[in-house]
């Protein structure tokens, strides 16, 4: 029974620990919106030259990135109250997401370190063999209906139609088309899978290694 516990809680350290390494590289990977300026014509809906709307997205991630940055100040984007009610609960989210990132490292570190000491690591690789197939599916649901599951996403994390944005009060919005969005969540489960797939072959070649 213990043992089952242990397997249990270290599947589950593990799989937050892809879950949230992957949004937080997802999150910080700021070439996507970079390209996306150019892909998506933003500068166009903004008016805006791309850099100097790089520069008001680097200030939007370090007040969400940063926890003693209290206040939202993007000088080419005012924000209403509510809009900036909702960048404090995003703000929340990555702070969950890199508390549940340092906490599931370690619970993850130290499954594998037990899994090695009882001779059973074959089991990560059932567990990578399986995983594998998740991400291809939701990919599949994103690029079906991504709209559906936008929407759905924030039903889920929010509580309130803070996230509604009124272009003309929160013009920000402009400059963060759903497009944007799609792409970031293509890579973050995109990540997934790749660390998924290198899991794997890490898991195999430790299993097959010893025997050579």
């Amino acid at each position: 029974m213990k043992q089952k516990i242990i397997q249990i809680s270290g599947f589950i350290f593990i799989t937050f620990f892809i879950l949230s390494l992957s949004v937080a590289a997802t999150i910080n990977f700021t070439f996507l919106y970079s390209f996306d300026i150019g892909y998506l014509n933003i500068s166009e809906y903004v008016d805006m030259p791309k850099e100097q709307i790089l520069m008001n997205y680097r200030i939007l991630l370090d007040y969400l990135n940063t926890p003693w940055i209290a206040k939202l100040d993007m000088p080419d984007f005012p924000s209403s109250v509510s809009g900036l009610f909702h960048f404090t609960e995003v703000k929340k989210l990555f702070m969950l997401d890199y508390l549940i990132l340092i906490t599931s490292g370690i619970g993850s570190f130290w499954f594998m370190q037990y899994l090695n000491r009882e001779g059973q690591y074959w089991r990560l690789l059932r567990y990578f063999q399986w995983g594998i197939l998740l991400p291809l599916g939701v990919v599949l649901a994103l690029l079906i209906n991504f709209d559906v599951l936008f929407v759905l996403f924030h039903q889920v994390f929010f509580n309130n139609d803070a996230w509604l944005f009124n272009p003309a009060t929160d013009p920000i919005i402009l400059a963060l088309p759903a497009e944007f969005f799609m792409h970031s969540f293509l890579l973050a489960f995109g990540l997934i899978e790749v660390f998924l797939i290198l899991g794997y072959f890490t898991t195999k070649y430790r299993i097959s290694a010893p025997s050579r």
